[in-house]
């Protein structure tokens, strides 16, 4: 009954939540005998732990679904102390470019407004790349998102994007005209 990118938005919140490690969960699609099991599967070797939401799951579906290299998720950066001093939500560091899914929150409070302006200026001194998205971008502009991240990865050098997207993300994602 759920979708192929809902499935995943589930199952990485098990695996976050703890009720049960990627590894089981595909252990356990792998031995069920049901019709439902090959989607299951499918969805379960899509599963990674430690993400935060479930829009940060739908934008690294979006990106793999195209046939870009699959993001790193939640990158801790420490300084030279070991100290974690940022966190990417999907992130590219061979090239050093992170994608972020980006929330009401972050213009809604003042607090997380300047927060944001201050990691940036952190972010630029490093030498990475933010590409914030918003919901929009996942959800009516899916395409726009996914030019510009493939534009910049590719700019980037970053081994193993492909020339051309794959257009297998079009069927699972709302408000695309092509969506099933």
């Amino acid at each position: 009954m759920l979708t192929l990118v809902d499935m995943v938005v589930l199952g990485d919140a098990m695996v976050r939540r703890g009720l049960l490690s990627t590894r089981e969960l595909v252990r356990f699609c792998a031995a069920v005998q049901h019709k439902a099991a090959g989607p299951a599967r499918r969805a379960a070797a899509y599963v990674r732990a430690d993400v935060d939401s479930p829009m940060e799951t739908r934008l690294r579906m979006l990106l793999v679904l195209a046939g870009l290299p699959e993001p790193q998720v939640n990158l801790k950066v420490r300084d030279e102390v070991g100290e974690v001093v940022r966190k990417y939500d999907l992130s590219y560091p061979a090239v050093k470019v992170a994608v972020e899914f980006n929330g009401k929150v972050h213009v809604l409070t003042v607090q997380a407004w300047e927060e944001d302006l201050e990691r940036r200026d952190a972010i630029d001194d490093a030498s990475w790349r933010l590409l914030p998205v918003i919901s929009s971008g996942i959800y009516a502009t899916p395409e726009q998102t996914l030019r510009r991240v493939h534009r910049v990865l590719l700019a980037r050098g970053l081994p193993g994007v492909p020339l051309r997207l794959d257009d297998a993300w079009r069927a699972h994602f709302p408000g695309h005209a092509d969506a099933a």
